[in-house]
């Protein structure tokens, strides 16, 4: 289990540095190391919650919290992650969907990571009721798959020019905590052993050091960009990696 521990760490310094928590590629590592099926998703979304923790403190601090951009997705994706969550899903059909998340997720912040540093001074206003469609939309795939769902809000809120990149990345950030939170609620409807979670206990430790490790690059080292792109990379390549164990 080091080599995972050692995964989960980079996993973690990556998403940190760019406002995720990492949950798909969590996802993707347990799935590959042969985690029974039952409880990662569960461990990916409290590893998700304990990442984001952090960065969400760091950018409501700096004042980078904008609650009208927010709020809308928040109110369509809260209560479908909780029934996302609590769906059984067929380990085959996991698998697929996992895999198409990551591929769709990778692409997507590979053709934005160059908007974290967009100086644009004109944004749209999204219609409320579009905000609240796309964030139900999310918050049911993140419930299902067990992700947060930033890692698809972010680029899509880039795409549309929603607001300013502080503002997007702060409000990705707090999606993910949220939606994981009510994520996991919702699995823990299901027959979910808590002793078997506890086992990977050192997994959420080597998050909380990396999430915080991520959050410090980001803001004292290297630009967001940069680690966006590192970031859509390492996601391409866990999902080529699914990819290959899958159809091949």
């Amino acid at each position: 289990m080091i080599i995972l521990s050692i995964l989960f760490f980079v996993t973690a310094i990556l998403y940190a540095s760019v406002g995720f928590g990492g949950g798909s590629t969590y996802l993707a590592l347990l799935l590959i190391w042969g985690v029974p099926y039952y409880i990662f998703p569960v461990i990916a979304l409290i590893c998700n919650i304990f990442v984001v923790s952090g960065n969400s403190f760091n950018y409501i601090k700096a004042g980078n919290l904008n609650l009208k951009l927010l709020i809308p997705y928040l109110i369509g994706s809260i209560p479908l992650a909780f029934i996302g969550g609590s769906l059984e899903i067929d380990k085959n059909q996991f698998e697929i969907f996992l895999f198409i998340v990551l591929t769709i997720a990778g692409i997507l912040l590979l053709i934005n990571f160059k908007s974290y540093e967009d100086n644009e001074s004109t944004y749209r206003n999204i219609p409320i009721l579009i905000s609240i469609l796309i964030g139900g939309i999310l918050g049911f795939v993140s419930g299902v798959v067990g992700i947060g769902g930033g890692i698809f809000l972010s680029p899509i809120l880039f795409l549309m020019k929603a607001a300013k990149p502080k503002h997007i990345v702060t409000a990705a950030s707090l999606f993910i905590l949220i939606n994981s939170t009510s994520g996991v609620i919702g699995q823990l409807t299901k027959n979910i052993v808590l002793s078997d979670i506890s086992n990977y206990w050192y997994l959420f430790l080597i998050v909380i050091i990396g999430g915080h490790f991520g959050n410090f690059l980001n803001l004292k080292i290297f630009p967001t960009r940069l680690l966006a792109l590192v970031t859509s990379v390492l996601v391409l390549f866990v999902a080529i990696r699914m990819g290959i164990k899958l159809f091949f």
